[in-house]
C-alpha cells in the first residue's frame, strides 16, 4: 500500500438499499450476490484497443456505473484499462490481473514493469491491469488543489500539540473535506474497493475468460482479496504481496503504522547510517545519527529552509524520512545525502539543490491524495470524537514521532467525512484455492502485525516471510521471492507450509555526487 507515502480515503451517505442490505452482517463476506444484472451497455460493449502511450501495451477505455448496486441508474464513469498479450501464445495459461497500491496509484503502465522484469511471466499470461476508479486516466476524484494539500502536512510543526496548532489541524482538515464534497461531483460514495472490484470482474468478463489469476501489492492485496472474496469461482491462483492487514478496517491499520514506520528508521535505517558514516558524517552509532536527525529538524523547525523555491519545513524533513523507509536500496541513499545537503545547502551543486528542492517540495500528490481519502475515509466507520483523536495522535507523537506526528491530520480528514454506507467485506478463504502471501518483518507500511492477522484470516494461505524491510518484495532483487511468486503462478506450486527467504542485504553508501 502506498500508505503515507506510495495509503484516510473513502464518502457521503447515500439512500441505497441494495448497499445497506449488503452491509448486513449475514451479507457481508459476499456483497457481490446482491448486485442485480449488469445493463447491456456495460456487459456487452466492446474494448476499443489502441496502443498506450509509450507503445509497449494497448489500452482501452471501459464503462462502469457509477454505482453497482443500482447499475442503471445516472452516468456510469470510465476505468481505462490495460493489457500485455502473452509473448509466446503455445504458452498462454491465462490472464494475469493486476491492481496498483495506494489507494490512489496508477496501474495502468505496470503490466510492462512486469514483463520487462519476468519474460517467464509474460510468456504464459495475458497481463492485464487498470486505473481504478477516481485514479489516473479513469474518471478521476478531485478535491483541494496542490497547495491546499501541501498545507495539509507542511504548515507549522506536525508535533506542536498547542491548542493553536490543534485547531489548526482540524481547520486545514474540514477545508479539505468541504472541498472534496463539492468538487467531487458527487463521486465520493463510489470510491470504495467492493465499487472497484465490480469494476474488475467486468474487465474480465470483457476480456472473455471465466477466470483470472491475480498479483497485488501493498492496497492491491485489498483489492485482491475483496475480489476473491466476492467472486470466489472467478479466481485462479492469487499473489498477495505486502498485505494490508484487511480484517480491522482502515482506521485501525492507519493507526498501527506509525509504530511501523518508526520501527525500521530506528532498527534499519539510523544503524545504517552509522555504520556508513565515513560517507555521511552523521554520527558513528545509531543513537549519534538520531540526533543529527533531530538537531537538523529543529532547525528547520526554528528556520525553515528556502531551497531553490522549496520552503523545506520539519514536517518536510519527516516525510522524505517516511518515504526514503520503503526501499533501501536508492531510498536510505537518497535520504542520507538529504540530510547531508540540508546541514550545508551552499556546499552542494546547483544540480544537487535543484533535485532536492524536487525531491521535497510536495509531500503528497493532489491527485493521489484526493482518492486515497476517498477510500480510506469513505469506506471504514471512523471514530468521529476529537477529544479521542487528540489523545490517540498525541501518544504517537511521543512515542513514534516520524509518523505519529502525522496521524492528527489523517484522522482529522477522516472523522470529519461524510458517513459511509460501503459494505463491509469479510475475508475468510472459503472456496478459494490456496492464496500465497509475501511479507517483510520491518515493512513499514503494510506492518508484518498486520499481515499475521490477514494471513490467519485467510484460509488456507501460505506466507513467505522476508527478515527485511522493504515494502513489495516481488521483482525486487530477492531471487527466492522471485522464484516462489513465478513457480506458483506458472505451475501451481506452493510451499507445504509457511515458509521463509533471506533478505535482501543493505546497499552501500551512494556514490559522491
Amino acid at each position: 500500500m502506498q500508505l503515507i507515502r506510495k495509503t484516510s480515503r473513502w464518502a457521503a451517505a447515500v439512500a441505497c438499499g441494495m448497499l445497506a442490505a449488503a452491509a448486513l452482517p449475514g451479507a457481508a463476506a459476499r456483497a457481490a450476490d446482491s448486485a442485480p444484472p449488469v445493463p447491456d451497455r456495460y456487459r456487452l460493449q466492446k474494448l476499443d484497443w489502441q496502443p498506450c502511450s509509450g507503445g509497449e501495451l494497448e489500452c482501452a477505455p471501459m464503462a462502469v456505473p457509477r454505482d453497482w448496486y443500482h447499475p442503471g441508474a445516472g452516468p456510469g464513469l470510465t476505468v481505462e484499462v490495460s493489457r500485455h498479450r502473452a509473448a509466446d501464445p503455445s504458452k498462454r495459461r491465462g490472464v494475469l490481473m493486476m491492481a496498483a497500491g495506494g489507494p490512489g496509484a496508477s496501474g495502468l503502465k505496470r503490466p510492462a514493469t512486469l514483463t520487462g522484469l519476468s519474460p517467464k511471466l509474460a510468456a504464459a499470461y495475458d497481463v492485464v491491469s487498470f486505473d481504478q476508479r477516481g485514479v489516473g486516466a479513469s474518471t478521476n476524484v478531485v478535491c483541494s488543489d496542490q497547495d491546499k494539500v501541501d498545507a495539509l502536512f507542511t504548515s507549522g510543526d506536525l508535533r506542536d500539540r498547542s491548542p493553536r496548532a490543534i485547531d489548526a489541524t482540524f481547520d486545514r482538515a474540514r477545508d479539505f473535506v468541504a472541498d472534496c464534497e463539492r468538487a467531487s461531483g458527487g463521486l465520493l460514495p463510489y470510491l470504495t474497493t467492493d465499487q472497484a472490484v465490480h469494476d474488475m470482474d467486468l474487465y474480465r468478463s470483457l476480456l472473455g475468460v471465466d477466470k483470472v489469476s491475480y498479483y497485488g501489492p501493498s492496497y492491491a492485496t485489498v483489492l485482491g482479496a475483496y475480489y476473491a472474496t466476492e467472486f470466489p469461482r472467478r479466481v485462479d491462483r492469487v499473489v498477495l504481496d505486502s498485505t494490508v492487514d484487511f480484517t480491522r478496517g482502515w482506521e485501525s491499520f492507519l493507526a498501527g503504522q506509525p509504530m511501523s514506520f518508526q520501527r525500521r528508521f530506528e532498527q534499519d535505517f539510523l544503524p545504517w547510517l552509522a555504520k556508513n558514516d565515513a560517507a555521511y558524517h552523521q554520527g558513528r552509532t545509531p543513537a549519534e545519527a538520531e540526533a543529527s536527525y533531530e538537531r537538523l529538524r529543529a532547525a528547520l523547525r526554528d528556520r525553515p529552509l528556502d531551497l531553490d523555491g522549496t520552503t523545506v519545513t520539519p514536517n518536510q524533513l519527516d516525510v522524505a524520512a517516511t518515504n526514503a523507509m520503503y526501499t533501501a536500496n536508492g531510498g536510505f541513499q537518497t535520504l542520507a545525502a538529504q540530510l547531508v545537503l540540508l546541514e550545508d545547502p551552499g556546499a552542494a551543486s546547483a544540480d544537487a539543490r535543484r533535485t532536492a528542492a524536487q525531491q521535497l517540495r510536495h509531500s503528497m500528490g493532489a491527485n493521489f491524495f484526493a482518492d486515497f481519502t476517498a477510500v480510506t475515509c469513505g469506506e471504514t466507520p471512523w471514530k468521529r470524537d476529537r477529544r479521542y483523536w487528540v489523545n490517540e495522535s498525541a501518544q504517537a507523537t511521543r512515542v513514534n514521532p516520524l509518523a505519529g506526528a502525522r496521524e492528527l491530520t489523517f484522522a482529522a480528514i477522516c472523522s470529519n467525512w461524510p458517513r459511509t454506507r460501503a459494505p463491509q467485506i469479510e475475508v475468510t478463504g472459503k472456496g478459494l484455492p490456496p492464496v500465497l502471501m509475501l511479507n517483510a518483518t520491518h515493512d513499514p507500511a503494510a506492518y508484518y502485525e498486520g499481515a499475521l492477522r490477514a494471513h490467519r484470516a485467510l484460509a488456507g494461505s501460505r506466507l513467505i516471510t522476508v527478515p527485511d524491510g522493504d515494502h513489495g518484495q516481488f521483482q525486487n532483487g530477492n531471487a527466492c521471492a522471485d522464484a516462489h511468486v513465478e513457480d506458483y503462478l506458472l505451475d501451481g506450486a506452493l510451499p507445504a507450509q509457511d515458509t521463509g527467504c533471506p533478505g535482501v542485504p543493505l546497499p552501500g553508501p551512494a556514490a559522491r555526487g
